[in-house]
């Protein structure tokens, strides 16, 4: 039993994030439920279902019941406007608010919204923080942070023009998941 508590613990060291991994170990169902369901979803809207899943773990914490401080729902904490773009976008006449608790309709919604974010960033060389931040705080924002261009703006450049330390913060803490996750080479 104790080799086996020591091997853990090297392999959690290991992961960058001993405490995630512990957590993982501990529970992993909670933490790998929706990977099929990201995966699928992720592969539709053309992004990394690393980068989604990491979303999905700052955003929050793998629970699909969810509310967020501002009206947010669900594993994406997708607001009620971007997923009434995200059903009009995609002709969905039937959809209510509280269809956001259905993980596949959250992803659904949310990897669309992000996507359409990573289209707008898409001239940089590194388009996944200007997305991200877009993602938090929406595109006027993120448009300012970015001087008004959407080419050419150096990413240390873009995260110190955001004077929103929250949305700098949840940049960088996703960010730091996403590479977590790539690290270990699997969901």
């Amino acid at each position: 039993m104790l080799a086996l508590a020591a091997g853990f613990a090297y392999l959690a060291v290991r992961s960058g994030d001993p405490v995630y991994t512990f957590y993982e170990w501990m529970s992993p169902a909670r933490f790998h439920q929706y990977d099929r369901l990201i995966r699928v979803v992720a592969a539709e809207h053309h992004l990394d279902p690393m980068l989604v899943k990491a979303v999905v773990w700052r955003e929050s914490r793998f629970d699909p019941r969810k509310h967020g401080t501002h009206g947010e729902r669900g594993l994406m904490q997708v607001s009620e406007k971007a997923a009434s773009e995200w059903a009009r976008e995609n002709k969905i006449t039937t959809f209510q608010v509280d269809q956001l608790f259905d993980p596949k309709t959250n992803l659904e919604a949310g990897t669309w919204y992000l996507h359409r974010a990573f289209e707008r960033w898409a001239a940089q060389s590194d388009p996944a923080p200007f997305a991200l931040a877009e993602y938090n705080a929406g595109a006027s924002r993120a448009e300012r942070w970015s001087g008004g261009s959407t080419t050419d703006i150096p990413v240390k450049q873009f995260l110190h023009n955001i004077d929103f330390p929250g949305t700098r913060k949840y940049v960088d803490s996703i960010i730091e998941r996403y590479q977590f996750y790539q690290r270990r080479g699997q969901m």
